[in-house]
């Protein structure tokens, strides 16, 4: 599955208004919830409960929350860039503005955890987060999600 799959145009928010991590997923909650149909209190809950486990912050101000729910029908996601970075707890304590929120099946397995390695080599490339950061619109943040290399596929 390539990253283009994850997220398509209507799941990626290019200016995303909050002032808190709660509210970052609070956000990504309803996005997802309108396109996936699942119930916001259930996807926001999931990936809640993850967090309490530790910051899904990975560093250089990047997060990618995630969680396995029922009643998602494949493995997809929700991106966000931040207006204003927010504190996510993160592994090396900077602030956060770009998100990747990540949905998948309970059943996923391995499926999941390949998803989101995917999207962790992604956002490794400094060079593409730099495009992704400096990007204007939705359109123009997929274009660059689907012109990733295929090492990040793999």
């Amino acid at each position: 599955m390539a990253l283009k799959d994850l997220v398509d145009v209507p799941a990626i928010m290019p200016a995303l208004k909050a002032t808190s991590k709660k509210q970052v997923l609070q956000l990504l909650a309803e996005r997802a919830s309108a396109l996936s149909g699942i119930a916001e209190r259930d996807i926001f809950e999931t990936i809640m409960q993850r967090e309490k486990l530790g910051s899904t912050g990975v560093g250089n101000g990047i997060a990618i929350p995630h969680g396995k729910l029922a009643g998602v029908k494949g493995i997809t996601g929700v991106f966000a860039r931040l207006e204003t970075p927010v504190d996510f707890e993160a592994l090396d304590d900077q602030p956060v503005d770009l998100v990747f929120l990540l949905l998948a099946p309970e059943a996923a397995g391995a499926d999941h955890l390949k998803a989101l390695s995917r999207i962790a080599r992604m956002l490794r490339d400094t060079e593409t987060v730099a495009k992704i950061r400096g990007a204007g619109d939705a359109q123009a943040i997929h274009a660059l999600l689907s012109e990733t290399p295929a090492s990040y596929a793999a």
